[in-house]
């Protein structure tokens, strides 16, 4: 075992590094369009790492790995649509759109590139809304599972952890803007790729190799008893080595709600399209291409392969698998925990101080854009372009004008994360999946078809664009509030008014909003570009 003082020394060091390179980004923040988008010139290098290093946080790394562990390897399909819809589509089809449209527009943000596109105010402040009204719940989600294994590392109180961990992402953030953030994660990055590179290894050596390793996971479930798994077994689980039965409850859970809210959701996430938008030319897209490729799937791979191998471990050194609703039987009754107990349990004492850095680096790293982003949406789209909309006056200081900007983006972007500290705190257990894939679900509903749109048609509607928002975001929520048994026991707004958990039976009570809200989305596009186009154009002109 590891003296506590080698922890806090290295984590010492590794605070060090990350706020020399705040430093770095701070130097170079001169104005708010330093702070938004880090002047359009970021090395390709930095933005296949930050891009990365932002989309897979704690999330992935605890909160996706313990569901792993309780409902096996499925969850790979994830990380097959990470690569090729995150990474290889959100690059070369999107990101170059994104980037070469933004920089015409001269837009600085997600919302101030949608809104500007479309040319209406409306979808500028409603997306930013819906970023400020959701985010913090990602934040929070972040926030959890970074305290979490702190926590259980340092044996530092959650509270502690949770505002020491706050309080250092916070200071860089908000000082460097964009660029402190992307130079950290590219940092951050690097040691994430490291760490789950060693994690992966010595699993596998620690289980016999490969194959006995896998052979070990596809037998467990005929080894455990039939007891610790009836839970899952009742609702469609057949192994940790297999897809749950097709049509099942867990199977909705895993296909529609994780690997399609979470592997569809990405395209339209606010903190990395600003990523793209970032970019010198479209060739530097290109070269960051293979660099998040192989991030991604060191990270999200190596997290679920993990994930559901920690059974193998348990059962052989405990007799226990990882996971049961009353923990009997099992290591813990908390998804959350479950890879925090297991890297300390099974890795070497070196290990356990690298995984430890890797998530502290997952955390920070997509902390910092999240809160960007929060900051960038309350100061920049709506405090700053309200302000300029309302005062149009002629001959105004231009520097003045920045100036203000800048302060009102770092002033946004600590009340935002001060919301988002407030939020973790009375998070319940059990939420750090469930909550990144409601953001990231939101996003695909609200954001995608209209983004889409804005990207490729030659013929934009700004009635097809609003109608997608706003139909897109509000079905999500009504679906997500009386309808998705889970997120609405959760939220409690349908017990409270109907005095029932769900307005709706089986399958209908376990397939997730997504699945519902970005048909309703694609439908109100077309309809607004057909009024917009075909109904409205034909109307004789009145005299």
């Amino acid at each position: 075992m590891i003296e506590p003082w080698v922890f806090w020394l290295t984590t010492a060091v590794y605070v060090a590094i990350t706020l020399y390179l705040a430093y770095l980004g701070w130097k170079k923040t001169k104005s708010h369009e330093d702070f938004l988008i880090a002047g359009r010139k970021v090395n390709p290098l930095i933005i296949g790492l930050s891009y990365g290093a932002t989309f897979i946080s704690t999330s992935a790394i605890v909160g996706f790995g313990g569901v792993a562990a309780q409902l096996g390897e499925g969850l790979i399909w994830l990380t097959v649509l990470n690569i090729s819809i995150g990474i290889l589509l959100a690059f070369i089809i999107f990101g170059k759109k994104a980037r070469t449209i933004g920089q015409s527009l001269k837009a600085m943000t997600f919302p101030d590139l949608v809104g500007k596109r479309f040319n209406s105010n409306f979808i500028q402040y409603t997306c930013s809304v819906i970023i400020l009204l959701s985010m913090p719940l990602y934040a929070s989600a972040v926030l959890i599972g970074g305290a979490r294994f702190i926590e259980e590392t340092l044996q530092v109180p959650y509270d502690y952890a949770l505002l020491g961990f706050a309080v250092i992402t916070a200071a860089y953030v908000i000082t460097g803007g964009i660029l402190a953030v992307m130079y950290t994660d590219a940092f951050q990055g690097a040691i994430m790729m490291f760490g789950m590179t060693a994690i992966l290894i010595l699993t596998f050596v620690t289980l016999g190799g490969v194959f006995d390793a896998n052979q070990a996971l596809t037998d467990l479930p005929s080894l455990v008893p039939a007891s610790s798994t009836a839970a899952l077994a009742s609702k469609g689980w057949t192994g940790w080595a297999s897809m749950p039965e097709l049509g099942s409850p867990i199977w909705y859970q895993m296909v529609t709600t994780i690997i399609l809210g979470v592997g569809i959701g990405v395209l339209a996430q606010p903190q990395l399209v600003v990523r793209f938008m970032t970019a010198k030319s479209n060739k530097s897209l290109n070269r960051a291409v293979p660099i998040g490729s192989i991030f991604i799937l060191l990270m999200t791979g190596v997290a679920f392969t993990v994930g559901a191998l920690s059974n193998v471990y348990f059962w052989q050194n405990y007799g226990s698998i990882a996971w049961t609703p009353d923990g009997v039987g099992a290591m813990t009754n908390d998804v959350d925990k479950i890879i925090p107990i297991y890297i300390n349990d099974a890795m070497p004492p070196f290990v356990v101080v690298i995984f430890m850095l890797t998530l502290l680096a997952a955390a920070m790293s997509t902390l910092s854009a999240i809160f960007h982003t929060m900051g960038s949406a309350a100061g920049y789209d709506l405090w700053t372009q309200m302000k300029r909309s309302l005062d149009r006056k002629e001959g105004a200081d231009k520097k003045k004008k920045q100036g203000s900007s800048l302060r009102a983006n770092q002033l946004a972007t600590l009340i935002m994360i001060a919301v988002s500290i407030g939020l973790a705190f009375i998070m319940p257990s059990n939420i750090i999946a469930k909550a990144t894939a409601m953001f990231m679900g939101l996003c695909a509903a609200a954001f995608l078809p209209m983004y889409t749109h804005g990207l490729f048609s030659k013929r934009l509607s700004k009635i097809g664009a609003i109608a997608s928002l706003v139909s897109g975001a509000v079905v999500w929520f009504l679906w997500s509030a009386f309808v998705q048994a889970d997120i609405a026991k959760r939220l409690g707004l349908c017990q409270a008014i109907f005095g029932k958990p769900s307005l709706a039976g089986a399958p209908w009570n376990v397939i997730d909003p997504l699945v519902i809200a970005i048909p309703a989305s694609i439908i109100a596009m077309a309809l607004g570009w057909y009024y917009e186009y075909g109904i409205k154009k034909q109307k004789p002109a009145t005299a």
